[in-house]
């Protein structure tokens, strides 16, 4: 049995890694796709890019791990099949089940991992990504003056310059603007050309200008106009904006993604405690009762229970002071309702709250229980369809993974509209797999021919040459 058990452990991990990795980069150049044009142009460095792939790649792991699972065990066994191995293991009075048994303990520990990695890895580098793509986004472009276009990311400066020769370093016709003083464009210089470089300690941008003049005006009562020319000018921009600042990590740490389960189950008591002596305090105020008063006669706003004829209440009033009376009961009326909206919309903001911190509390273990359904719909799939490689292990589980991430999401959405519970929308692909891989499993374990494709073929043959015999 150790031999059978290392076979097919050895059959299993190669695939494994190998589509864990490639599902993985696949994902990973999926977001560079996405986020491309907020990186482009800024001169980030390759350290910068490096760490925020390597966040990036730790955020997809839970959607990566369980397509590996899936579609490794479908080859796994499928290739087990198609040479026939299955087929002398069950000779040898093997059961299906005892064959994949050193696989499902393999991926119940693989699930103890993901779930470790789900509460205390995934957290961390939700945290490190969110701080380091906010930083990325709110960086300056790197330094880029074109042809006959304002460049203005030098604080309190726009620039123009009508030709920029990058290959020889030397611009032309160099216009810039000096608006540090805020008084529009009081301050001008101009220059026949010019050139940008870099000082020793890399801290400034210097502009050598040749040829060339500036021009001031002051706002005094006389206004007065200074004129200056120059053979040659040096201007210095400083450089300390456009370098990368990291955010203190502190301002994100509260988001329900960087919390771990013990944290997301603190913090749900202390919302859902709030949340209610919020209702207590409404409720309280809802039901406080005030006075309809004219000049010294009071009349109090009673509960339905409590009301009486109306002769009781307003005898002795005018027909005016009973017009007032009802107005003033109306606009009662009117303010409890707009009061009570507002109490609806506030509740139902925080429910929403809540039920976001309670979607990521149960995320963790839906990775956990995603691997060992998928794993127990992707062995048995490979026993019965009989087929290793790329081609059909790719097809059947990418259908197969489609249903469980659609049916997630869409259980996600439910509860973040209100329309299903928690626990319902979270687990829902579970719940929709979960009989499916027992099916499947009871087909493999009993040699059914569902989804054989020579099975089929053959039946097609017969029923052709029926057809013809008729």
């Amino acid at each position: 049995m150790k031999k059978l058990y290392k076979l097919v452990l050895g059959t299993y991990l190669g695939p494994f890694i190998i589509t864990f990795l490639i599902t993985l980069f696949i994902l990973v150049m999926q977001f560079l796709w996405k986020y491309i044009d907020e990186m482009v142009g800024k001169g980030l460095e390759w350290g910068i890019i490096t760490e925020l792939l390597f966040y990036a790649s730790a955020n997809l792991v839970p959607m990566a791990l369980p397509l590996a699972v899936l579609l490794s065990s479908i080859m796994t066994f499928g290739s087990l099949g198609e040479h026939y191995e299955l087929v002398a293991f069950k000779a040898a009075g093997i059961s299906l089940q005892r064959i994949m048994s050193p696989l499902i303990v393999f991926v119940f520990f693989l699930s103890l991992g993901a779930f470790y990695f789900s509460n205390s890895i995934w957290p961390v580098a939700n945290l490190k990504f969110a701080s380091l793509l906010y930083d990325i986004r709110h960086k300056k472009p790197a330094i880029d003056i074109q042809d006959k276009v304002f460049f203005k990311e030098f604080d309190g400066f726009a620039i123009r310059v009508e030709k920029n020769d990058k290959k020889n370093n030397l611009m032309h016709d160099i216009l810039i603007y000096d608006h540090r003083e805020k008084n529009g464009n009081s301050k001008v210089i101009r220059a026949e050309e010019g050139v940008m470089q870099l000082t020793e300690d890399e801290k400034y941008i210097e502009f050598k200008l040749k040829n060339g003049h500036s021009y001031s005006e002051e706002e005094k009562k006389t206004q007065s106009h200074f004129r200056t020319n120059f053979d040659s000018e040096i201007i210095r921009f400083d450089l300390s904006t456009f370098k990368l600042e990291r955010s203190d990590e502190e301002r994100f740490k509260d988001n329900y993604k960087m919390l771990s389960l013990r944290q997301l189950s603190s913090e749900m008591d202390t919302l859902n405690q709030k949340f209610t002596e919020r209702l207590q305090s409404y409720e309280a105020k809802v039901k406080t009762y005030s006075h309809l008063t004219i000049d010294s006669f009071e009349i109090p706003v009673l509960a339905p229970q409590e009301l009486k004829a109306e002769e009781g209440i307003l005898a002795g009033l005018t027909l005016v002071d009973k017009k007032v009376i009802y107005e003033q009961a109306i606009n009662r009326c009117r303010s409890k309702k707009t009061y009570v909206g507002s109490i609806l919309k506030e509740s139902s903001s925080r429910r929403k709250y809540i039920n976001r911190h309670d979607i990521e509390r149960h995320r963790k273990f839906t990775l956990s229980v995603a691997c060992l359904v998928l794993f127990f719909i992707g062995a048995p799939m490979g026993a019965i369809i009989r087929k290793g490689g790329l081609g059909m292990p790719v097809v059947v589980s990418i259908a197969f993974f489609l249903v469980f991430h659609i049916s997630s999401i869409t259980g996600e959405k439910l509860i973040k509209g209100g329309e299903l519970d928690v626990v319902e929308g979270m687990w829902l692909a579970t719940f929709i797999l979960s009989p499916i891989g027992i099916f499947l499993t009871y087909k493999a374990s009993t040699d059914s021919s569902i989804l054989d494709l020579d099975f089929y073929s053959s039946l097609l043959r017969k029923l052709k040459f029926k057809k013809q015999k008729d």
